[in-house]
């Protein structure tokens, strides 16, 4: 009878493990994403001419848009340089710490087996617009130079 019940609990750790893994597939499916992409953005120079298209709001009016700089500060940041990053476009490193966190609680929460709910709120919502149109506000200032990409 022992050898029955170790055998039911063997196949229980089992599927178990199989439901974690399957359960972490998508966030590890993200993680690999966008590795990816910061491992392109690393290798291929985006300060070089040529290799990514110029901002088209940029070219057309001469305003930053939130997101000039983020190709620039995406490869400052793979490459471990964070003042440059922060330098090219602070909202961007936000961003980047942003996910990093929501991505690690969300693993925290698949391997506890706890529901993952990410609910923002109308206020959130309204708060990160404001936050992101004074962001482009401020740095296409006179005064707001020093966020200039």
């Amino acid at each position: 009878m022992r050898r029955v019940n170790a055998e039911i609990q063997s196949v229980t750790r089992t599927g178990q493990d199989t439901g974690v893994l399957r359960r972490l597939a998508v966030p590890g499916g993200l993680l690999a994403v966008v590795a990816g992409a910061f491992a392109y953005v690393g290798t291929v120079d985006p300060n070089q001419p040529g290799h990514y298209p110029v901002c088209p709001l940029f070219r057309l009016t001469g305003l930053y848009c939130p997101g000039c700089g983020g190709l620039r500060s995406a490869h400052a940041f793979a490459h471990g340089d964070l003042a440059t990053a922060l330098t090219d476009n602070a909202l961007a490193v936000g961003g980047y710490l942003a996910f990093a966190v929501l991505w690690s609680v969300w693993v925290i929460r698949v391997l506890r087996a706890r529901p993952v709910r990410l609910e923002a709120g109308r206020v959130h919502l309204w708060v990160l617009g404001a936050l992101v149109l004074v962001f482009t506000v401020v740095r296409n200032l006179p005064s707001g130079g020093w966020l200039h990409p």
